[in-house]
């Protein structure tokens, strides 16, 4: 009551209503950012024009908040009528007056001594309903805080962390359930995406994206391989809630680069797969990598849009790859559409009609190593892409590298990882990045803006037709989102890799990024 009674002082008493139609309306809204992806469609795309090509060279820093952090920051922010919710790793949360950076109230979460994590400490973002903000944690608990003070409302386990598991990514909200991925798959950990309810966190389904040994594609796994077989789900998916499908992207199988233990494609590993909200109930899946042992995770955020391909309407779900291969499908039923490269890649001749890669021979990792392309970290990797309705383009942050790969004995031991072999860089190759712009009915590539390293931020396009992102050297820029061309670009001083946001105050919009372990809101000069 201290701190809603000062907020009140302060002119700013939290309202934090978001009833589930406001998120199925978010577009609506652009002065608001309600999911981590700014719509349940994945687009990452902001409707705000005032930041446009002309006036984009007057944008500078309104406001700092230090987050106070030795963790990545990879957080993407929710903003919520005047009010920024920020995750700070692991896994606390900060509520800020958005227009000025003031903070409101943070809620402190702590965790035990060891825990196991391969990619550090992080997490990545937040989900909103009612008067409720969702997170996931490090050590696999899901949490409900109260949005207008920061007080814990349920808590709920997941997972054992000492096994492996966690959890980094933001959930989705699809009606009355709350949709949860895990982390783990470099422990052996078996994958899976949870569904609760959002009132009590009482857990409502459970979805198994290793196939066991009640499930139709059992038979994808050698033997018990499915029991330490990855497929974890640590990136946020996408949703329709006409159709009440979570798309959900999954991880590369276990262990990572010796598949001589775990025989068969590996179902679901590497795939989308389609679930049905309410229950978990699987209704597709697409696999990309059949028995991947490139540690080629399928976890980017799909993206949903709706077009006309091949003569008829259709409800479409495209996704870039981190196998080095844009996808198309049709998320009604999973339909293969096309597939076409937009990064360099050695590893397979082509995608066939069902859309099964066709190897190329000599690519697979052996004790002496091979070199292949792309790296483990693939054409692209867990940050968002974004979509402009207006440009009709799909933006895209990619990784030119490629990387020697080993296979080596794989002892499954829990709690330790469980790889089977390793990577290297390539000798003599300096690794680059670029935003890439492509046509999402064709896979073609429509623009190229090159970066000097390859990159670990996500991009954001704005009705204003422009493109933000981010660098690992510190620089925060924007492009024009038709051209590709370098309009404005600020030195943050630390590395970028979180994904930019919009939102609006008082008719005034803001861009936001973490750099570093400071979040930065950018305003036009008066």
């Amino acid at each position: 009551m201290k701190i809603l009674s000062f907020l009140a002082a302060c002119g700013m008493v939290l309202q934090a209503q978001v009833p589930f139609e406001r998120l199925v309306g978010a577009d609506s809204e652009p002065q608001n950012w309600l999911t981590y992806s700014g719509n349940f469609a994945g687009h990452q795309h902001s409707g705000l024009k005032q930041i446009n090509p002309a006036t984009v060279s007057k944008l500078q820093p309104k406001w700092m908040y230090q987050m106070r952090t030795t963790h990545k920051g990879e957080s993407t922010p929710l903003v919520v009528d005047g009010v920024m919710y920020v995750t700070r790793s692991p896994n606390d949360v900060i509520a800020l007056d958005a227009a000025t950076g003031r903070k409101l109230w943070e809620f402190d979460y702590k965790l035990p001594a060891k825990v196991i994590v391969c990619c550090g400490q992080v997490n990545r973002g937040l989900a909103i309903l009612g008067g409720h903000v969702f997170m996931s944690t490090v050590d696999a608990w899901v949490l409900a805080l109260d949005a207008r003070s920061g007080r814990l409302l349920w808590k709920t386990q997941m997972a054992n962390y000492l096994d492996g598991y966690g959890s980094t990514s933001a959930p989705i909200v699809a009606r009355d359930k709350l949709i949860v991925g895990m982390a783990g798959g470099e422990y052996g950990a078996r994958g899976f995406i949870d569904g609760y309810d959002v009132a009590t966190g009482k857990r409502a389904w459970r979805f198994y994206t290793t196939a066991g040994p009640d499930d139709p594609n059992a038979a994808s796994w050698a033997g018990d391989s499915w029991k330490t077989g990855g497929a974890t789900t640590w990136t946020t998916g996408a949703y329709d809630p006409e159709l009440n499908l979570v798309y959900w992207g999954t991880g590369n199988p276990g262990p990572d680069y010796n598949g001589d233990v775990r025989k068969g494609d590996n179902l679901y590993s590497d795939s989308v797969v389609a679930l049905d909200a309410a229950t978990g109930k699987r209704k597709w899946h697409f696999q990309f990598t059949p028995h991947d042992m490139h540690d080629w995770d399928s976890n980017q955020t799909p993206v949903l849009f709706n077009a006309e391909f091949r003569g008829r309407q259709r409800k479409l779900l495209m996704q870039a790859n981190r196998n080095a291969f844009f996808y198309l499908l049709d998320r009604e039923t999973g339909e293969f559409l096309l597939a076409r490269p937009y990064e360099k890649q050695t590893w397979a001749k082509e995608i066939d009609e069902q859309g099964r890669p066709v190897r190329l021979p000599g690519t697979l990792p052996t004790e002496a190593g091979v070199a292949v392309w792309p790296a483990a970290t693939g054409g692209t990797n867990w940050y968002s892409p974004s979509y402009s309705p207006e440009q009709k383009l799909l933006y895209v942050a990619t990784r030119e590298e490629g990387e020697v790969f080993y296979r080596a004995a794989a002892p499954y031991s829990p709690g330790n990882y469980f790889l089977g072999g390793e990577h290297k860089p390539v000798p003599g190759e300096f690794p680059t990045g670029a935003i890439r712009a492509i046509s999402p009915l064709t896979g073609e590539i429509v623009w190229t803006h090159k970066l000097l390293t390859p990159p670990w931020a996500g991009v954001m396009a704005t009705a204003g037709g422009l493109v933000f992102g981010g660098t690992n050297e510190g620089n925060f820029f924007a492009l024009d989102g038709a051209t590709g061309k370098d309009l404005w670009h600020f030195p943050t001083g630390d590395k970028i890799t979180a994904n930019p946001i919009s939102y609006g105050v008082d008719g005034k919009q803001y861009v936001a990024i973490v750099a570093g372990d400071v979040l930065i809101s950018f305003g036009l000069e008066q």
